[in-house]
């Protein structure tokens, strides 16, 4: 279903020899960028990516989205791929495409734990952060913990288990599981003044609101707020909600213009 001139408009981005990204940018030398992380096993070919790119074309600002390793049309095998590795191909995709320009990151579920990763690397380039049903640490808080005994003795033994929740089917992996936990962000402190905004539907079936409001204490002097969606769902995908992330993106982004 997806716009046709928008698909061509995919880049890819040599990581090695062997290995690319696709990634989805506008370039801007010197204008603020916003910055769309993906989830779990999320590509760059939703809604919301195709409206953010939109929003950022007609606003004249810089935006990249990038397919993780082992996601989309990026090379690598999921499985192969970790909170460690993906963190890091963020972590290069931006120093290769934003450069030094200043930009608001805008993660969703996974793509939020991820981003505020990025904040030990990117600290004097984010001006606002965005969280669309935040899931920081829910390898181990969501996933580990709530498995049944079964699955945690497959994962443990085999090194691998499928796992069908929310209606969507799961590769875990115990290297997956143990790399996350070395990934911990809910006990560190961020003390930038910037805006934090996260978003999260009142029915998200995947995680739940506590996670976004375990994300705003870790930014004790940030000018935040949580807007829980009514009736909203995990992805947030709908017109009317992508309409609400861009009205606070237009709030997020004026005193930066």
């Amino acid at each position: 279903k997806l716009n046709k001139i928008y698909m061509k408009k995919f880049k890819y981005l040599k990581m090695s020899k062997t290995e690319k990204l696709r990634y989805l940018d506008n370039y801007y030398k010197k204008n603020i960028y916003i910055i769309f992380l993906p989830g779990f096993q999320s590509d760059i070919t939703g809604e919301k990516p195709e409206a953010f790119y939109k929003y950022a074309k007609k606003n004249k600002l810089g935006f990249l989205a990038v397919e993780y390793f082992g996601h989309g049309k990026s090379s690598g095998k999921f499985i192969k791929g970790n909170i460690s590795r993906w963190s890091k191909d963020i972590k290069v995709s931006i120093k290769k495409i934003v450069k030094k320009n200043k930009f608001i990151l805008i993660g969703s579920s996974m793509g939020a734990w991820i981003s505020i990763i990025q904040f030990k690397h990117f600290r004097k380039q984010i001006k606002g952060f965005i969280g669309i049903g935040s899931a920081p640490e829910f390898l181990s808080r969501l996933m580990w913990k709530k498995f049944p005994k079964k699955i945690k003795d497959e994962i443990s033994k085999k090194g691998i288990s499928e796992i069908k929740h929310g209606g969507y089917t799961y590769l875990i992996t115990k290297q997956l599981i143990e790399d996350g936990k070395k990934n911990k962000v809910l006990n560190k402190k961020i003390n930038l003044k910037i805006n934090v905004t996260l978003f999260h539907g009142s029915k998200d079936e995947v995680v739940p609101v506590s996670f976004s409001k375990k994300v705003l204490r870790i930014f004790p002097k940030a000018k935040k707020k949580i807007v829980v969606v009514k009736n909203g769902d995990h992805s947030l995908s709908s017109k009317k909600n992508i309409r609400k992330i861009l009205k606070e993106l237009d709030r997020l982004r004026v005193p930066n213009l």
